[in-house]
């Protein structure tokens, strides 16, 4: 049987794009269908009666209809708008950064609800949690779990024997922790303070509901920020723009509360 001329799903939107004068074309992930995108007509313009339910990092029920090269959007509604995030221009850019990796690490049409599931748990975190960055590096160990780059925080990723209670290091390029023993064998190792495994080895092995048991000083973040940044970047071979937006509004909002 033909798949329907037209078909609804929740979608989260992750990327707009302008085309022409008002015209847009959105990119979205999905419960069911994975990454896909729609044409938007006349979206841009002031009357559109989709604009508002078609935002960035929106949650809603959008309707399309098939094309031959793009489908297009015929209706939207707003299940959640997330306006928390919205209304703060520093939540607004992790918000934004969840969307990018979402967007970089994911090809279109691959179903996977969990996934799904993860990336509203975390818009909504984000909108609740005092440590945001607590979410953002709990989304980053999930997310490289969910599309096949877990990385080894256990055991050595090369002599394969279980890590001591020391400082070891992380390797990009090997997809994990390594051992001071089998450091030399690596490029570009950064250290890994105790603290900072304990920290990773918990997020990954939990959920975003123990987030708020955890209180982490400044220095433990940005080192964890550095790591698991650093192994993003090496996989994705490019920086995330978002990212650095994010570190600039950290640096502007620091400065102000001095």
């Amino acid at each position: 049987m033909s798949d329907p001329r037209e078909y609804q799903t929740e979608a989260i939107v992750i990327k707009k794009t302008k085309l022409g004068e008002a015209d847009s074309i959105l990119t979205f992930f999905t419960p069911r269908l994975g990454k896909i995108q729609g044409f938007a007509r006349s979206l841009r313009k002031p009357k559109s009666r989709l604009a508002g339910h078609l935002e960035l990092l929106t949650h809603s029920q959008v309707s399309f209809a098939r094309g031959r090269n793009l489908d297009t959007i015929t209706g939207a509604q707003t299940i959640n708008a997330f306006l928390t995030l919205k209304n703060d221009l520093w939540l607004t850019s992790c918000g934004l950064y969840v969307a990018e990796l979402v967007h970089q690490f994911t090809a279109e049409h691959q179903e996977n609800f969990a996934f799904f599931e993860l990336i509203l748990q975390t818009l909504d975190h984000l909108g609740r949690e005092t440590d945001k960055e607590l979410v953002l590096r709990s989304f980053e160990l999930h997310l490289l779990e969910s599309v096949g780059y877990r990385p080894q925080l256990r055991e050595c990723i090369v002599c394969h024997r279980v890590l001591e209670a020391v400082t070891n290091y992380f390797s990009p390029s090997a997809g994990g922790t390594v051992c001071p023993d089998c450091r030399s064998g690596q490029s570009f190792c950064c250290a890994l303070s105790l603290n900072a495994q304990k920290v990773l080895r918990l997020l990954q092995g939990s959920d975003l509901s123990n987030l708020g048991q955890l209180k982490i000083n400044t220095e433990l973040h940005r080192e964890m920020e550095n790591v698991i940044g650093g192994y993003i970047k090496y996989l994705l071979e490019r920086d995330i723009k978002s990212a650095a937006w994010l570190y600039t509004l950290r640096a502007q909002k620091s400065t102000l509360q001095r």
